[in-house]
């Protein structure tokens, strides 16, 4: 079987062949043809600007798809708008396509600055959002956005992630490559015949999350995706291991993007809330729909991952394990890691972003062998602004530690060393506590929480993966929400919760026309110097423990083996800091747990925290936790509570 590094051998082989039959005409001679003059945008082994950006074609398609989803008795459309170069056009030079779908486009805009479609009276696109047709579009491609259907001008109803959501976007790129209908505002049929057939689909969010699920559809033509900050799993961003995230999410969704009177889609509306089992939290043939990681072995397409290691609102574990799933099918991959929040690469190392797409697009778009696929896999931000590269993800030598706990003082238990014995118990109480309430303060005794901490780092300690807790419990109540947070404490000055700020000055990326320029407003990350930080994160409705497409209610005499995932992370934590785990149940800012007031009993001796540790170092012997101060606990520190409606948008 070839090897990922064979595989991107020969992809760079093959390269130069397709630059002639990827920007050729139909009627053109054999594309194989290495003589064959290079079009004006390719120079070398990469594209310049070589087209009037204000000149270029701009043109909206109303794409047939294959459902009716408004059950009209006629099949959904969705709006496509796509600017492209018009001097290629005129030449008959062919020229492949970066798609972005989206439900914001009019509704709640794109980008940090929150850009929004615009047209002309004619009903005719002059503004796109963000850079990509401003940047791309002079260079060869031309840039197409998508209203996902029910949404901005397309027919239908929006179903979250669901079939008829992927299918809209999968629809366009099967309109690009000859396969589906495309008509115009006044019912005349239209074809891409100006395309290459290849297509790149790139998005944040909700976008990338829909080019997760075009790509697992395994579309021909589809060449690369971009998913930045997306969602593999709808079940998983809505659902924490069977824990409600918040109440009627799917129908909150729908109504906040639809396009469409209430009444056309009150039958949709009431399927997303009648089939999403929100009264149990199972795993069902609705989640199974709107998860995309079984259809790995179906993408066809290379994939640029960029996820943030702080993001609170799609979580990391979303892009971990589309990761993996990937990895294991050999599916051509690269991944940026940043110390962000929800935040766009373009709004935290922006030229370097810029850079990489370009190359990338011109490698997977244009077939240019300009070497992207014999770099490093992975750019990975370490702390604030300082970056490096590493050949894989997690980080090569990972290795899961298993961390035992122990009684320590009695208040304060400890991980590592010889741990606690078989039958040594420690029990707490559900009770309302903030992030912040619950990790500041180690050493005080708090009803809600369990607190373990290491010795003091001899070195530094290299953590890279996904995180667990294999817990042996006795529960009081039939079930209760258990959570797990890993804490650094230790002071530095981190990433204030990937948060960004914007800045007064502007750099532009791409040309400009009066409707529409390609300046944004400069970005930076904000940073703090704090005595302790939350690494990672998780959540498990105990009644979920044995399966997340059943309950199983707990009986109040027995004990269970319960794992509580946490989110992945990737994170040095220096020497002479500690490393803390601290065990809780319900958790107001991120979910809603109606199962309250539970006492848990852990049987800490068969109780152990699964630590991926890259490098030789791990956590030294200790019997008594050390002591750690902090600044008391503020109410709630966070700003990023999920139950606020609006901060809800994928």
């Amino acid at each position: 079987m070839p090897t990922a590094r064979t595989r991107a051998q020969s992809a760079a082989a093959l390269a130069g062949l397709l630059v002639a039959a990827l920007t050729a005409a139909p009627a053109a001679a054999d594309p194989t043809d290495r003589h064959r003059p290079a079009p004006p945008h390719v120079v070398g082994t990469g594209t310049v600007p070589a087209y009037s950006y204000a000149e270029a074609i701009r043109e909206s398609v109303w794409v047939e798809t294959r459902t009716d989803s408004d059950g009209d008795g006629v099949r959904d459309r969705v709006a496509v708008d796509v600017v492209r170069p018009r001097e290629a056009a005129a030449a008959g030079v062919r020229v492949p396509a970066i798609m972005e779908a989206s439900p914001y486009y009019l509704c709640c805009g794109r980008g940090n600055e929150g850009e929004r479609k615009a047209y002309d009276a004619a009903g005719v696109i002059t503004k796109v959002p963000l850079f990509y047709d401003n940047y791309f579009v002079p260079r060869g491609y031309a840039f197409v956005a998508v209203d996902l259907a029910g949404t901005a001008r397309s027919i239908g109803c929006q179903d979250v992630g669901g079939p008829v959501e992927v299918g809209s976007a999968r629809a366009v790129v099967d309109w690009l490559n000859g396969r589906a209908r495309g008509y115009t505002a006044d019912g005349r049929p239209v074809d891409a015949g100006w395309s290459t057939g290849r297509v790149g689909m790139i998005g944040k969010s909700w976008d990338g999350s829909v080019a997760n699920g075009v790509a697992a559809t395994g579309v021909p033509g589809l060449a690369t995706i971009v998913p930045v900050s997306a969602i593999s799993s709808w079940y998983d961003y809505m659902r924490y291991q069977g824990t409600l995230v918040s109440p009627d999410y799917p129908g909150w969704l729908h109504s906040d993007v639809s396009s469409r009177p209430e009444e056309a889609c009150a039958s949709m509306l009431a399927r997303l809330r009648a089939d999403s089992a929100e009264q149990t939290g199972d795993y069902n043939g609705f989640w199974a729909q709107r998860d995309y990681r079984p259809s790995a072995d179906r993408v066809r397409a290379s994939v640029l991952v960029a996820h943030g290691l702080n993001d609170l609102n799609v979580t990391t574990n979303q892009f971990a394990r589309w990761w993996q799933e990937l990895a294991e099918r050999g599916v051509p991959r690269k991944l940026w890691l940043s110390q962000a929040g929800h935040q766009d690469p373009f709004d935290v190392r922006r030229a370097e972003w810029v850079a990489t797409l370009h190359r990338w697009f011109d490698y997977w778009l244009q077939g240019l062998p300009n070497g992207v696929m014999a770099e490093p896999r992975v750019d990975l931000e370490t702390a604030p602004g300082r970056w490096t590269t590493q050949r894989d993800w997690p980080a090569p030598g990972t290795r899961d530690v298993r961390v035992r706990l122990g009684v320590g003082d009695g208040v304060t238990g400890t991980l590592g060393g010889r741990g606690a014995r078989p039958g040594q118990q420690r029990a707490y109480v559900d009770e309302w506590l903030t992030e912040e309430m619950l990790v500041a303060e180690p050493h005080t005794a708090t009803a809600g929480r369990l607190v373990f901490l290491s010795g003091r780092l001899d070195t530094a300690l290299r953590i890279s993966g996904s995180p667990s807790v294999r817990l042996r419990i006795r529960v009081d109540r039939p079930t209760t929400q258990l959570t797990a947070r890993l804490v650094d404490y230790g002071t530095a000055e981190r990433s204030w919760f990937g948060a960004v700020r914007t800045l007064d000055t502007e750099s532009c990326w791409g040309a400009s026309t009066e409707a529409d320029d390609a300046c944004y407003r400069d970005t930076e990350e904000v940073t703090d110097v704090t005595d302790h930080a939350v690494l990672a994160r998780g959540w498990l409705d105990a009644a979920h423990h044995a399966s997340l497409r059943f309950t199983t209610p707990l009986r109040p005499d027995r004990w269970y083996t319960v794992t509580v995932p946490l989110n992945a992370y990737d994170a040095v934590v220096p020497a002479g800091h500690v490393l803390g785990l601290v065990l809780g149940q319900s958790d107001p800012e991120f979910t809603m747990a109606d199962d309250r007031d539970a006492t848990v009993r852990v049987d800490l001796g068969r109780s152990e925290l699964i630590l991926p540790v890259a490098g030789r170092s791990g956590l030294p012997a200790v019997d008594v936790a050390p002591m750690v101060v902090t600044a008391p606990a503020a109410p709630s520190t966070t700003g990023s509570a999920r139950v606020e409606r609006e901060r809800q948008r994928p």
